[in-house]
C-alpha cells in the first residue's frame, strides 16, 4: 500500500479493503476498528467527530504491520496482545491459548456456585492465568494456585496477576507426572480446561488456530482422548478434601465418557452442563 496521506480515516478504509479477500466485510471492518481502538484509543465515534485525525509515521507503521499479520491469519488477540475476560484484562501471546467465551462461562459457573469464603483452589493447566485471576477477584478470600507445564505461560500468568492486582501462586508442574504434590494438600476445589481436542479433529480447525496457538495446550492423542482427565482425577483423589468440588471444561463429544470416568473415581453428584450454544461443555462433581 502506498501512503499518500496520514489521515487515519483513509488508512482505515484502505486496510479494510485489503482484508476483504481474506475475511468477510463485517469481520474485516471489525478487525480494523479493534486495531485503531487498541493502538490509538479511538472509537468509530471519535473518527466521526474528528475525521481529519492524522497518524505519525510510527503509528502508520504500527497499523501497517498489524494488518500484515492479519493477512497471515494471526489472531487479532495476539496482535493487540490482550483480551477481556470477565472483569479482567488478560495479556496473551503465542505461549498461551486465547481464552474462549466457553472458558469465561466455566469461570462464571464456579463463581455462581461457590459462595464459601476462604476456598483453596487449584487451576490445572492455568495458561494465561485467566481462570485463576477471575476466581481470585470474584470469590471471597480465596487462595488460588495455578500450575502449568510451560514456563513461558507461567511467566505471562504472573504478569497478568500483577496487572489485575491479585495475589496468586504459580508453579511449573506436569500433571501427567505421577510424583507427589505436597504443596497442594487439602484443596477445596480443582478447575481445569485441559487439552481435549483430538488430533483427528485438526483437519476441521481454522488456520489461525493451527498456525499460532500452542498445540501442547490444545491436542490430545486420538487413542486416549481422556488422558488429562484421568490424570487430574487421580490427583484429585489424593489432594481434594472430602466434599471438595471439581470443574472441567470438556470436548462436547466426550461428555458422557467424562461423567462415567468421574463416577468411577470417588466422585458423585456428577453434572454435565451445556454452554450458551447448547453444547455439552462442562462437568462438575463432588468428592465423596
Amino acid at each position: 500500500m502506498q501512503w499518500s496521506t496520514n489521515k487515519l480515516s483513509d488508512h482505515k478504509k484502505l486496510y479494510a479493503e485489503e482484508l476483504y479477500p481474506l475475511y468477510d466485510k463485517a469481520e474485516a471492518d471489525t478487525f480494523v476498528n479493534i486495531l485503531i481502538k487498541s493502538f490509538f484509543g479511538l472509537s468509530r465515534a471519535d473518527l466521526v467527530v474528528d475525521p481529519d485525525y492524522r497518524l505519525s509515521e510510527s503509528e502508520m507503521l504500527k497499523l501497517h504491520f498489524a494488518v500484515k499479520d492479519l493477512k497471515k491469519f494471526k489472531p487479532i488477540q495476539y496482535i493487540i496482545k490482550k483480551i477481556d475476560f470477565l472483569n479482567t484484562r488478560i495479556m496473551v501471546n503465542e505461549s498461551v491459548l486465547i481464552p474462549r467465551p466457553e472458558t469465561e462461562e466455566l469461570a462464571e459457573l464456579i463463581i455462581k456456585k461457590e459462595k464459601q469464603p476462604g476456598l483453596r483452589i487449584l487451576d490445572i493447566g492455568t495458561g494465561s492465568g485467566c481462570i485463576a485471576i477471575a476466581l481470585t477477584k470474584n470469590l471471597d478470600e480465596a487462595s488460588v494456585f495455578g500450575i502449568d507445564i510451560s514456563k513461558e505461560a507461567l511467566n505471562l500468568a504472573s504478569k497478568n496477576a500483577f496487572i489485575n492486582e491479585v495475589l496468586l501462586h504459580f508453579v511449573q508442574l506436569n500433571i501427567l507426572d505421577p510424583k507427589p504434590f505436597p504443596d497442594f494438600q487439602d484443596l477445596d476445589l480443582i478447575v481445569s480446561n485441559p487439552p481435549y481436542v483430538t488430533l483427528a479433529e485438526k483437519a476441521a480447525m481454522k488456520e489461525n488456530v493451527l498456525r499460532y496457538e500452542p498445540h501442547e495446550a490444545l491436542f490430545v492423542d486420538n487413542d486416549d482422548p481422556l488422558l488429562f482427565y484421568k490424570a487430574i482425577l487421580y490427583f484429585a483423589t489424593e489432594h481434594l478434601v472430602k466434599g471438595g468440588r471439581i470443574y472441567f471444561e470438556i470436548n462436547e463429544k466426550y461428555g458422557k465418557e467424562v461423567c462415567t470416568l468421574m463416577s468411577r473415581s470417588m466422585f458423585n453428584n456428577v453434572v454435565l452442563h451445556k454452554d450458551i450454544n447448547g453444547k455439552d461443555r462442562f462437568v462438575s462433581s463432588i468428592k465423596f
